[in-house]
């Protein structure tokens, strides 16, 4: 690269943005993050970002809420630093599946989101995957969505698919896996899911499509407590399916997911390293746990290399996930 290019780290993810910024060959810029006994924070640049070309990475995760304010906080420090441009790159966005007004007297939280990202001084933003994609309409500055779905097929073809049917957990979801059924030439099955109150778990209805003596390649944009990827697959193991594999391009995994998905009729599930797997997870302070046998990481830091190379020199960055 060339250019007065520097990248920083939040606390969120720091790992992945080392392995983004060995594929760029830069360093990791100096910051410090200083949490205060009354739990105030304070956030320093320890370096000189004079109209420098800046990227700073935080994807949304435990803790979600001092992630969000560390990610503010750095964004008005490195502005307040006179960086020249500022792009908040946050592989998975905080409060994404609040992206509507759904029911009355609730917050569009996604968009007070980009509201607050704007308003600490980010000039654009670099994501990937949102769950909606109005949610690049909720800014007034450019955001490039990075998409994983060529990634995630390129790594599935590498393996024998000849048996296989791709299961759209839930019909909201049966538009994106398309992106997946094009590239990988595979046929599609639908899950018909109701849910008749707030509190009450999904029913699942009926199944469009066929898995009988299948293996189900379940697909969705997340994995979060688990509990939809595992009816998912015990309703697909009852309709006659072989086996069941799973893949997400963001492994939320909260609260006893893991844990779940170990012991579910699941033979794997492929994510993407937009979020720190378990052993990786340390800013809330617990202890690392094991990486999960089951589960499998597939780097896109290069695919955010790339696209932070496209950001400062003016290319595309539409063709890299097309």
């Amino acid at each position: 690269m060339h250019g007065n290019v520097k990248v920083f780290s939040g606390s969120a993810h720091p790992a992945f943005s080392r392995r983004v910024c060995a594929h760029l060959g830069l360093p990791l810029g100096n910051s410090k993050l200083v949490r205060f006994s009354n739990q105030n924070m304070l956030v320093q640049i320890e370096e000189n970002v004079r109209e420098a070309d800046v990227f700073y990475i935080q994807p949304s995760c435990p803790p979600v809420s001092d992630g969000i304010l560390e990610m503010l906080i750095t964004i008005d420090a490195l502005k307040h630093a006179s960086a020249g441009r500022i792009t908040a790159v946050v592989p998975y966005f905080p409060y994404s599946r609040s992206d509507k007004k759904d029911r009355p007297r609730v917050s569009i939280t996604a968009r007070l989101m980009a509201d607050l990202i704007e308003t600490a001084g980010a000039d654009r933003v670099l994501t990937l995957d949102l769950h909606a994609p109005q949610i690049q309409g909720f800014f007034r500055i450019p955001v490039d969505q990075l998409i994983a779905a060529p990634l995630i097929c390129q790594h599935l073809s590498q393996g024998s698919l000849a048996d296989h049917v791709l299961v759209a957990s839930d019909i909201g979801e049966a538009k994106d896996i398309e992106r997946y059924a094009s590239r990988l030439d595979l046929p599609v099955a639908i899950i018909d899911k109701r849910r008749y109150t707030d509190n009450a778990r999904p029913v699942v209805r009926q199944l469009v499509g066929d898995v009988a003596d299948k293996t189900a390649l379940i697909i969705d944009d997340e994995i979060a407590s688990g509990g939809t990827l595992i009816e998912a697959a015990t309703f697909c193991l009852e309709r006659g399916a072989r086996a069941v594999r799973a893949a997400a391009v963001h492994g939320v995994f909260s609260g006893q997911a893991l844990d779940r998905i170990e012991a579910a009729p699941i033979d794997s599930v492929l994510v993407t390293d937009s979020l720190p797997l378990a052993e990786e997870a340390v800013a809330s302070g617990e202890p690392p746990r094991p990486r999960p046998a089951k589960v499998e990481q597939l780097s896109v830091a290069a695919l955010f290399a790339r696209a932070i190379e496209a950001i400062h020199d003016g290319t595309s960055v539409f063709e890299l996930v097309h």
